[in-house]
């Protein structure tokens, strides 16, 4: 990957590639899960633990090859006392691969009577990988052939193996004992407990993916864009089915978390991130980028940027807002163009339409917020909140200076700066006094534009320009 991040922890679709393969593990609901960590174990195991806390991490000092990780991963539960059940194997770097499959991997596994269970795949090509051998009558595992180990014949097979498997737990063990490090690596390979099993007369099978997708490993950043896109199409597809409006796939990027109902739409050119839900009619986009955000039903959400906000039902916002997180709108409300908000509730029918910032404030009910007003909420080492009150309409470049409470009912005056209460009902007028100093231009500019603009004007008023 070419990274100061460890592989497994690059994300997509909102996941990191090992919380794709935990999310995916856990639809079988293992009695234990086991991720086995080595380089930079670290923040690999602080980030399982994160992601799944009921997860076990055990420790592969040194990457001696798949079959002594799996050895080590064994490790805490007890196999020499005997591993009962069956041992699903999959790799940390799959992010496609579906609960689905792993479930039909442990069913045929079962059904099969089966020692060991490989997930297999039919690709369109498949060099590089290993190659599954059947025997032509009773279709069991034979061998995986390598690559550069196959025939011509061989490698004509376009089934290849995963590297994913399901294993008679017992079995495993024993066969893990078995493995010799007699290879050009030096290294202890999960494969080789296929033939140890055969060859002591156990049966090996195979269960097929569906879509060959869903086996394939990340190793590069161009691999992980494919991978994005893959599950990003997988996850529009589904909310499509479910009912949703994606008007251009291409260009809408979702995470594996968001959620929708239905009759929701997703205009061109919008992100969905985190735990954001889309609720029955609401539209959000073009161009916006909601994370950990909640849309109301029929609400409207327009080139916005919303982090951790809640927009009430057939609230408007946008062209051009931001919402941070703690933002929260009431039924009917709108945030409207180039306006900002925190920490702040706003109320049902409430308005703030142009060019504003509101910070750590509650606002009532069917209150208007004039235009360029800010709530100025900082004193430089402190946030303080402010007020609002219902049916309030507040004039144009009103500065709100908190801590501050406007009663119901309540106006300002346009450009006054608010440092005092206003009672209900009252209108607020916090500016000074309007002079005209006459002459003033032509004493301090003389022979300007404005200048002579003036003269002409007060030469002749009904003609100038």
């Amino acid at each position: 990957m070419k990274s100061a991040t460890p592989k497994v922890l690059h994300e997509l679709c909102g996941r990191s590639l090992v919380g794709h393969v935990l999310a995916a593990s856990r639809e079988l609901e293992p009695a234990q899960l086991v991720v086995v960590v080595g380089h930079e174990r670290e923040k690999v195991a602080a980030h399982v633990n994160a992601v799944d806390a009921e997860a076990r991490t055990a420790v592969q000092a040194e990457q001696n090859g798949t079959g002594h990780a799996v050895r080590m991963g064994l490790e805490g539960l007890n196999p020499d006392n005997g591993l009962e059940g069956t041992v699903v194997v999959v790799c940390g770097d799959t992010p496609l691969l579906t609960g689905e499959t792993l479930k039909a991997l442990a069913a045929t596994h079962a059904a099969d009577g089966n020692a060991v269970t490989v997930l297999t795949a039919e690709v369109p090509d498949a060099t590089g990988y290993g190659r599954i051998v059947r025997d032509n009558v009773s279709g069991a595992v034979t061998a995986i052939v390598e690559h550069k180990d196959a025939t011509e014949a061989q490698r004509a097979i376009g089934e290849i193996n995963s590297g994913v498997f399901a294993f008679d737990g017992r079995l495993l063990v024993e066969a893990l004992r078995k493995v010799r490090t007699d290879n050009s690596q030096g290294e202890e390979y999960l494969t080789d407990v296929l033939g140890i099993l055969r060859e002591a007369g156990h049966r090996v099978g195979a269960s097929v993916a569906l879509d060959h997708r869903e086996i394939a490993g990340i190793n590069n950043r161009v691999q992980l864009a494919e991978a994005r896109r893959t599950l990003n199409d997988r996850l529009l597809e589904r909310a499509m089915l479910a009912g949703v409006t994606i008007v251009d796939p291409v260009s809408t990027l979702v995470d594996v978390t968001v959620t929708f109902e239905r009759d929701a739409t997703v205009l061109p050119g919008t992100q969905l991130h985190g735990a954001t839900h889309l609720a029955e009619g609401s539209v959000v986009g073009p161009n916006s980028r909601l994370t950990d955000t909640r849309v109301g039903a029929g609400a409207r959400v327009d080139n916005t940027v919303a982090y951790s906000a809640e927009v009430g039902a057939e609230a408007s916002v946008g062209p051009f807002a931001y919402l941070r997180p703690g933002a929260r709108l009431g039924l009917k409300s709108k945030i409207g163009t180039f306006v900002e908000a925190k920490n702040s509730s706003i109320g049902e029918g409430t308005k703030v339409p142009h060019l504003s910032y509101v910070g750590d404030a509650t606002i009532g009910d069917f209150t208007n917020i004039g235009a360029a007003s800010v709530f100025v909420n900082y004193d430089g080492e402190n946030k303080h909140h402010s007020t609002v009150g219902s049916h309030c309409k507040t004039g144009s470049d009103t500065m709100f200076v908190a801590p501050v409470t406007i009663g119901d009912g309540a106006y300002t005056a346009a450009g006054s700066v608010i440092t005092k209460d206003v009672p209900p009902g009252s209108l607020a007028v916090a500016r000074g006094q309007q002079r005209n100093i006459e002459g003033w231009v032509a004493r301090k500019h003389p022979g300007s534009a404005a200048a002579r603009a003036a003269e002409a004007a007060s030469r002749n008023p009904e003609t100038a320009d």
